[in-house]
Formats: C-alpha cells, sequence, structure tokens
C-alpha cells in the first residue's frame, strides 16, 4: 500500500502537486478558523483561487463567502467578470469600498499614494472588521515582488491588521499554525508557491474562465510615464500633451485602469500567452504604477494592512 502511495506521488506533475498543496491549504483553513474569506480581486491569479475553491469542497459550494474590494476604478470588463461568476457559481459575493473616501472624492489621479491607502487599505481593514472575518485568503505568490516573498503562507496580523515580517511563525514540513491570538487574524496564501507560469498553464489546463483583458486586442490607450494606460471611461484625465491611439495590447496583471499598464503583444491565444509568459524576463508587476514608489513601499504598505 505505501509503494502505491509513493508510486502514485511519483505520478504527480508539478501542476498536480501545486493544486494539491493549495487545496490542503484551503480545507485547513475551512476546517480550523472561525469565519474565512476569500478575497476576490478579479484576476488571473483570483480566478484560480475561485476554481481551487470550488474544487476543494466539489460537488457542495464554498463554505465560506467572496469579498471583493471594489475602488471603483476597476476596468469596467473586471466587474462585469465579477458579476457573472458570482452568479454562474451561485456563492456569496460581498462587495466593499470605502465609502468615505467616495464621498471625500478620492482618486488615482489627484491623491497619489494616498488613494492606494484610503481606497485598498483602509476599505480592506473596514470590510473584515464589518464581518468579523478571522482568516482572508489572498492570491498572493512569492515570485510577485520582493515583499510578497518574504510572507509565510498563513500570515498573522495583529487587531490594527499590521503585518511584522520579523515576528513570523515557522512553517515545517507543511505544518501550519492555525491558533489565533486574542485580536489576531490571517492572511493565507495558498498559491504562494506558484509562479506566474505555473498559473497560465494551470488555467489552460483546467480550462479557467479570466478577464477578457489578458488577450491581446486593439484597445484606446495613452502613454504616460513610460506605461500604456488603457481610457476605460470619460473619468480618465489626459495631460494637454496626450493623445488617445488604438494600440493592440494586453495585460500580465490587473488593478485600477488609470495605475494598471498594459504591453503591446500579439498574444491573443493561451497557447501565445504562455509562449510570451516563458519568454519574459521582467516581472509582471512592472507595469503597476503604484510598484513604481519609493524602494521598500510595498512592504510598508504590507506592514499597515495592505493586502
Amino acid at each position: 500500500m505505501q509503494k502505491q502511495m509513493l508510486d502514485s506521488i511519483d505520478e504527480m506533475t508539478h501542476l498536480d502537486q501545486l493544486e494539491a498543496e493549495a487545496i490542503y491549504i484551503i480545507r485547513e483553513v475551512a476546517a480550523e478558523c472561525e469565519n474565512p474569506v476569500m478575497l476576490y480581486s478579479i484576476g488571473k491569479d483570483s480566478s484560480v483561487m475561485l476554481h481551487l475553491a470550488l474544487k476543494a469542497f466539489y460537488p457542495e459550494k464554498p463554505p465560506f463567502p467572496f469579498m471583493h474590494i471594489d475602488t471603483t476604478w476597476k476596468f469596467k470588463e473586471m466587474i462585469e467578470f465579477r458579476d457573472r461568476k458570482a452568479k454562474e457559481f451561485g456563492i456569496q459575493m460581498i462587495v466593499h469600498s470605502n465609502q468615505e473616501g467616495i464621498e471625500q472624492g478620492i482618486n488615482p489621479f489627484d491623491h497619489g499614494s494616498a488613494y492606494t491607502d484610503i481606497m485598498k487599505t483602509q476599505a480592506l481593514k473596514q470590510g473584515l472588521d464589518k464581518y468579523g472575518f478571522t482568516a482572508a485568503f489572498g492570491g498572493g505568490r512569492r515570485d510577485e515582488e520582493k515583499s510578497r516573498a518574504k510572507e509565510r503562507i498563513f500570515s498573522f496580523r495583529n487587531k490594527n491588521h499590521a503585518w511584522d515580517p520579523k515576528n513570523q511563525r515557522p512553517e515545517m514540513w507543511k505544518l501550519f499554525n492555525t491558533r489565533i491570538n486574542k485580536g489576531e487574524s490571517i492572511r493565507v496564501f495558498p498559491i504562494s508557491n506558484w509562479t506566474e507560469k505555473d498559473i497560465w498553464q494551470y488555467i489552460r489546463r483546467e480550462n479557467i474562465d479570466i478577464v477578457p483583458l489578458y488577450f491581446a486586442k486593439e484597445r484606446p490607450v495613452v502613454e504616460r510615464d513610460g506605461h500604456l494606460i488603457m481610457v476605460d471611461d470619460d473619468r480618465m484625465k489626459l495631460e494637454p500633451h496626450e493623445k488617445v491611439e488604438m494600440k493592440k495590447m494586453r495585460f500580465r496583471t490587473l488593478g485600477c485602469y488609470p495605475l494598471t499598464g498594459g504591453a503591446e503583444s500579439e498574444a491573443d491565444t493561451l497557447d501565445t500567452i504562455i509562449e510570451e509568459t516563458l519568454g519574459a524576463v521582467s516581472s509582471e508587476r512592472t507595469t503597476r504604477v503604484i510598484d513604481q514608489e519609493a524602494a521598500g513601499s510595498m512592504e510598508r504598505r504590507k506592514r499597515e494592512g495592505y493586502f
């Protein structure tokens, strides 16, 4: 029997092992944590996370809700995709926005880093507190960015949602300590060990639906500070010298449209996207405008509660 089990493990592909680890983590949290939630940012990683959650509890639905922190500046196609998927799978999708920020007119054009803090970090903390969630799944991966590489799979936060990278619990032999001290909560990253290439190969293998913005297509864009910014609605503030042009491009990562650059590309199928990704020499987040701030700014934001 033991030999059969070992043979079975040997036959597992790389993607099989990543999938098994992620499903194990999702089930562990559902079993051990009182009130978990899965954060849903609508991107490719969230699509994989949703697929894994559905697979983990099939034929039942995941025993926890999903939550999207809506800054009100996401691409229109992302919001349409979110609502369509929630309806298709019959899952509970909580949408939370920082109403005070909306009333104050906080926007990505006029408020710089304050926009990220108010409409993302503070909104996330509000949403977690409002519903009393003790554990929040996220689709962060270690290969995305330096501070994410420092996070444990089970990343603890204090009562203020602050993260201390120098005070993290050891995770040896895939043993996770889910004990939550009073006031603490956990951010959990089931796909932390995946890479961008793994994500795309898994999407193709599992035939996972994703937002069409990932596929190359002619789109209206302006070039700004080295980024191709798509003009997604009439709120886009153009500089006098800027001109909207049609370019065939796609996105490697998705966020708020004024802060998310795309790249010219001919990759309009999963196979060509994978081929393009395999040849990439830069991080997918190089097109995120907020990541171009001072060195260490992402870690600072994460210490303050940013996902």
